[in-house]
């Protein structure tokens, strides 16, 4: 097993309780953690047999792409999601940072982590 991380990726969304964050947007900082198994790789040196780094990256902008209130909806749908598309993947752990949150003070961000395991029934 390996330990994969895309580390600071950036995104613009429009997540956010408040009119203005549906309305202008933000920026926003994720950080991705995955463990997969790529013994396969490891020997191959064959990028089909591993958890392209790639495609996990659209999977994450395509779902951050999509407008929540709660960025706890967005950890939760992105890691789901990759846990359906890849199932090489056995658990997911992300923190996305809205960057900047308009609490009335100075900020440098709000974080949301989450992690999901993959169920493996016995």
């Amino acid at each position: 097993m390996a330990i994969v991380e895309l580390e600071n990726m950036s995104f613009y969304g429009f997540h956010g309780c408040f009119e203005e964050e549906q309305k202008i947007g933000t920026n926003f900082r994720v950080d991705l953690e995955f463990e997969a198994d790529t013994f396969k790789a490891e020997k191959s040196d064959n990028i089909n047999d591993t958890v392209n780094y790639l495609s996990v990256y659209q999977t994450i902008k395509r779902a951050f792409e999509v407008p929540s209130h709660l960025l706890e909806h967005v950890a939760r749908r992105i890691c789901e999601t990759l846990l359906e598309e890849y199932p090489a993947i056995k658990y997911s752990k992300i923190k996305i940072t809205k960057q900047n949150p308009p609490l009335g003070g100075k900020l440098e961000g709000v974080s949301v982590s989450l992690v999901l395991r993959r169920i493996v029934a016995i």
